[in-house]
């Protein structure tokens, strides 16, 4: 699933770990290794990025916050951390989800934005680099300055790939579908917030006024919620009127990359919203 070029680079960054005896493999440790990995340089380079000062930044953070393997523990193992392993995961299944077979250092790049509140994206958004530029290249070639398309081969994430497929290919461009990873094991059961939990339970059960809206800054767990709807919506642990329900993560992103003209947007989130 994952490319040669990416294994490698995986590999070389664990082997880095271990040999400065890290604890722990943190995104911060992927964002460094993909550095060095030519798919995401590209697409870091389109983007203008200061491939230098973002690895001085890294290695500083990462030699900062990093504990440590006692030199007198020879059993213990650098572990990668569950950041660390979201990412890949979330890489692989958007990957699936278009019907690709491999998983580039660009997708794990593009993966990388989700987990907000790690260091890795604050570098990133620190130099300027947005998932969406991101995405503009790695989709269609299209880069920060010129914004010229190079035409390279689309990827994972490109809208492109829409004209040609069925109904549920095109959603699944789009969207992560919250019950399959649910069932999958890669959503944990919600913990502290079951108030809020039950709430929007309540109002999706309604009869009409049934949308409910999370409001909140980023980092305070309002994709948590609908990931613990999904959790419960799978163990069936919901009110029977919704139980049949599937959860989407929409990437608004994704959505916006390509669109060039007035009602390229509408047209397609019509598009997705007739699927549901």
């Amino acid at each position: 699933m994952l490319n040669k070029e990416l294994e490698s680079s995986l590999n070389g960054a664990f082997a880095r770990a271990r040999d400065k005896r890290h604890e722990f493999m943190t995104v911060e440790h992927l964002l460094l290794a993909l550095l060095e990995n030519d798919a995401a340089k590209d697409a870091l380079l389109a983007c203008q990025a200061d491939i230098d000062t973002l690895r001085q930044e890294l290695d500083q953070f990462i030699d900062q916050t990093t504990p440590l393997i006692p030199a007198n523990d020879d059993m213990r193992e650098t572990q990668p951390t569950l950041s660390f392993q979201r990412v890949l995961q979330r890489a692989v299944f958007h990957v699936q989800s278009s019907g690709r077979n491999e998983v580039t250092g660009a997708n794990v790049l593009v993966a990388i934005f989700s987990e907000q509140e790690s260091h890795a994206a604050y570098l990133l958004k620190k130099n300027d680099i947005s998932r969406l530029d991101i995405v503009n290249f790695i989709s269609h070639g299209i880069t920060k300055i010129s914004g010229a398309s190079d035409d390279p081969a689309a990827d994972a994430f490109s809208p492109g790939n829409l004209d040609d497929t069925n109904g549920d290919e095109r959603l699944e461009s789009f969207a992560s579908n919250l019950n399959q990873l649910a069932k999958q094991g890669q959503i944990d059961p919600l913990i502290g917030r079951d108030k809020e939990l039950e709430r929007t339970i309540q109002v999706l059960c309604r009869r009409r006024k049934n949308n409910p809206l999370l409001v909140g800054e980023a980092g305070v767990g309002k994709t948590a919620i609908a990931e613990g709807l999904a959790w419960r919506i799978v163990e069936g642990q919901v009110p029977d009127v919704i139980q049949n329900s599937v959860i989407y993560s929409l990437d608004i992103g994704s959505l916006l990359a390509g669109t060039k003209y007035r009602g390229d947007f509408e047209k397609r989130f019509k598009t997705i919203l007739k699927q549901l």
